[in-house]
């Protein structure tokens, strides 16, 4: 407990330290492209009061919800397989490499050709650039599986069903926690990018409306109240999910 209060506040005092010197440069620079702190503040307290900010936030996060579940479903998927069948491993990989290797906009924009300017294809979009990541994290998971748990598995009789949930996802566990935290970083900073180029709503739409106008205080604005819902899922689901995963490997030492 004393460990996490200590934590807690090392953070703050960061982020406190960083408000500062963001202040001292706005006060140095004396220049549009770069707004005081609380010219950003006054400008989120305007919107919020407006009820743009919060609808904005709520479409995105709906967004990087479905985009997130569905990425992780479909790589969990298919990096167990991978990492289970060796043949299947090999016919696939170079599959794999090339999605992994392609740009995240060169994925949007065909997914915006082939689909057109439609909800489908920007959740489409944001899910197909997680997906290899996810499947790689958890092929190497797969591959790391005890085979003696899973011989004594068999030796017992246990249903499909019993096995992933007693034998196979305790020990993907911490795999999955690995995959679900890099994932969230990667996924919401794709959602911004793809609502950016072909959505009539949400935080990165509002950013470019607010970039062609030139108003760098509402880019910040949207920018820093977008990550400080991302931080809070951070430190407040994914890494207790995480510490919750790797439990077994503290009680074992």
């Amino acid at each position: 407990m004393r460990l996490n209060w200590s934590g807690a506040l090392v953070r703050a005092g960061s982020l406190i330290g960083l408000l500062v010197l963001w202040q001292v440069a706005a006060d140095l620079a004396h220049s549009r492209a770069l707004p005081a702190p609380e010219a950003v503040l006054a400008f989120l307290s305007k919107e919020a009061a407006a009820g743009a900010l919060f609808s904005n936030l709520a479409v995105t996060l709906a967004r990087v919800a479905v985009s997130f579940v569905l990425a992780m479903a479909v790589g969990t998927a298919i990096g167990v397989a991978f990492g289970r069948m060796r043949r299947l491993d090999r016919v696939f990989d170079s599959w794999l490499v090339v999605l992994l290797n392609t740009p995240a906009l060169v994925i949007t924009v065909l997914c915006y050709i082939w689909l057109g300017l439609t909800e489908t294809a920007a959740v489409l979009a944001v899910a197909l650039n997680k997906i290899p990541t996810v499947a790689v994290l958890m092929r190497e998971g797969a591959r790391a599986l005890s085979g003696e748990l899973d011989e004594m598995a068999g030796a017992f009789r246990l249903s499909f069903l019993d096995r992933l949930r007693h034998v196979m996802l305790p020990q993907l566990e911490p795999h999955l926690a690995g995959a679900a935290r890099s994932g969230l970083a990667l996924v919401w900073k794709i959602v911004l990018v793809v609502e950016l180029l072909g959505r009539p709503n949400g935080v990165g739409y509002a950013i470019s409306v607010y970039f062609q106008l030139f108003d760098v205080a509402a880019v910040l604005g949207y920018s820093l109240a977008f990550m400080a819902v991302m931080l809070a899922i951070e430190y407040g689901v994914l890494q207790p999910f995480e510490a919750h995963a790797r439990r077994w490997r503290l009680e074992t030492r």
